[in-house]
């Protein structure tokens, strides 16, 4: 499989008084970050900007948030190809081209959803013929789930990613995803990308792969901003609850009070911002506004 990290020579340079300025050569570790071409039953459907690893997660996931599937039983397996257009100059196997076979009765992507261009790790819409597509309709009806979170257990889940976040420690350069209890805040999985999109893909692959679709009763817990598409993939995923330690875009939030999602930003500490559907957060002695 391909690295999750990669090594590379550095300058480090102190800033200081003349005495005091340094420059040590040393080497330093960084989040790798390779393309990874997503085709189903043969036929290329995206190619995205990924640290390796859980390939398959995120490419059940991708499927998920892109409305392909909505069931376990509907990913029947996929396999890292071995053919030229997958190997590196050396003979071997970049494990950067994923085929992915459909269950019998699913019906394929449509080829019109083919993403043309490189979905990067800044920006999981890039690549997107237009904003149509990205607003596909859920099966699952997040606004009807009537799960409750205690603001204590909410408050509580940024911390609880980040502890879990082993590869960011050694490269500060990933973002990250916890999928969460929203009843217990106990972390059922957490996985990291250099693309946010990508981190909550795999976690939410995470969850076809082990048949817990549509994933009512948890918190999407993430550790950047909530941008639209994330706010899509949760809605899609049948999340009701998304949290982000940053802020959301106008757009996430209007997806978010439409969907009837619980939009939370800046999720730092004893300090949080409720966007839409605040009435799912369970607070002692609310405050009125």
């Amino acid at each position: 499989m391909g690295r999750v990290t990669a090594r590379t020579k550095i300058v480090h340079l102190t800033v200081g008084g003349a005495a005091d300025a340094a420059m040590v050569r040393r080497m330093d570790t960084l989040a790798a970050e390779e393309p990874l071409e997503i085709r189903v039953g043969s036929r290329p459907l995206a190619v995205t900007m990924r640290t390796p690893g859980d390939d398959v997660e995120l490419a059940a996931g991708f499927l998920v948030s892109e409305g392909v599937i909505t069931r376990a039983e509907q990913f029947a397996s996929a396999i890292h190809c071995a053919g030229a257009d997958s190997r590196g100059p050396d003979g071997a196997n970049t494990y950067n081209v994923l085929d992915v076979a459909l269950a019998a009765g699913t019906a394929p992507p449509d080829p019109a959803r083919a993403r043309h261009s490189y979905t990067t790790s800044a920006c999981g819409v890039c690549g997107a013929a237009s904003i149509d597509q990205v607003r596909t309709s859920s099966v699952f009806d997040v606004s009807a789930d009537d799960v409750r979170v205690d603001i204590a257990v909410l408050a509580r889940l940024p911390e609880a990613l980040r502890a879990r976040q082993a590869v960011f420690d050694r490269t500060g350069g990933l973002h990250a995803a916890a999928l969460c209890d929203a009843r217990t805040g106990d972390v059922l999985a957490v996985r990291e990308d250099v693309g946010r999109h990508n981190a909550v893909d795999k976690v939410i692959g995470w969850a076809v792969l082990h048949d817990r679709l549509p994933l009512r009763g948890t918190v999407l817990q993430v550790s950047g901003r909530a941008s639209f598409e994330l706010v899509q993939k949760a809605v899609m995923a049948g999340i009701p609850i998304l949290s982000a330690v940053s802020a959301p875009s106008s757009l996430a939030v209007a997806l978010a009070e439409t969907s009837g999602l619980t939009l939370v930003g800046f999720a730092r500490g004893t300090s949080m911002n409720v966007y839409a559907a605040a009435e799912r957060i369970a607070v002692d002695e609310p405050v009125p506004v």
